[in-house]
């Protein structure tokens, strides 16, 4: 079932790090795994742009299918495989609209904290601002803080309820990937409480970014967020 499956992935990557939870929890393990480094620049392969013309990871393709945004990739492994492993989509309407809700989210999440993190490697120096870094790092608290109501509300667990869903799928890397650049736990506790109770679940413990687990210790970027 999955010998005709391919993905190519980076370590530590978010969006990477989501299709490979997915895959877990739809146990479709088997699966072409071709582990490439940012650092080499091997995202800009011919290996990668023969599939993705726009050298980025992750890059995935089911027998003749070409699937690359990994929000996109999660989708089309649960609905193509959705009466196998976890079911990532409940069946409660209510739930259903949440989990849409929290996983669309996410995506602003993911971006203001790639405007934190990323902005002096995203802006030449000359054109760099500190108006602009504590915009950003104003704003991320700000999203921060949303989503620490959002736990704190509920109604369960997970982002949509009582269930594991694509919403937690496609979220919880992003989470993980603050905490990894130093987000304070004591100020974000219900954030916190979620990125802890899900480092063991077996779907991301078998996929924890292998970079991470050779250098433990993080960066310290956001420890004052």
């Amino acid at each position: 079932m999955t010998q005709d499956m391919t993905l190519l992935w980076g370590s530590g990557s978010p969006p990477c790090w989501r299709v490979l939870i997915a895959l877990e929890e739809k146990n479709l393990q088997g699966y072409n795994s071709v582990l490439l480094s940012f650092e080499k620049g091997e995202h800009k392969s011919q290996q990668v742009l023969d599939i993705n013309p726009r050298g980025q990871l992750p890059t995935f393709k089911h027998g003749d299918r070409i699937v690359n945004e990994s929000y996109g990739i999660c989708s089309y492994l649960e609905s193509q495989f959705k009466n196998q492993g976890t079911k990532l989509i409940p069946e409660c309407g209510a739930e259903q609209a949440r989990m849409y809700q929290r996983m669309y989210e996410g995506q602003t999440l993911a971006q203001k904290m790639a405007d934190v993190i990323y902005y002096n490697w995203k802006v030449p120096e000359g054109e760099r601002h500190d108006s602009a870094v504590k915009r950003n790092r104003e704003a991320l608290i700000a999203e921060l803080k949303i989503w620490e109501e959002y736990l704190k509300k509920g109604p369960g667990p997970y982002l949509a309820g009582k269930d594991f869903t694509l919403a937690d799928v496609t979220v919880y890397p992003s989470i993980a990937y603050l905490f990894r650049f130093g987000l304070c736990e004591k100020r974000h506790p219900k954030v916190a409480e979620y990125y802890n109770s899900l480092k063991s679940r077996p779907s991301i413990k078998a996929t924890w970014p292998p970079t991470w687990l050779e250098s433990p210790q993080g960066q310290d970027l956001l420890k004052d967020i």
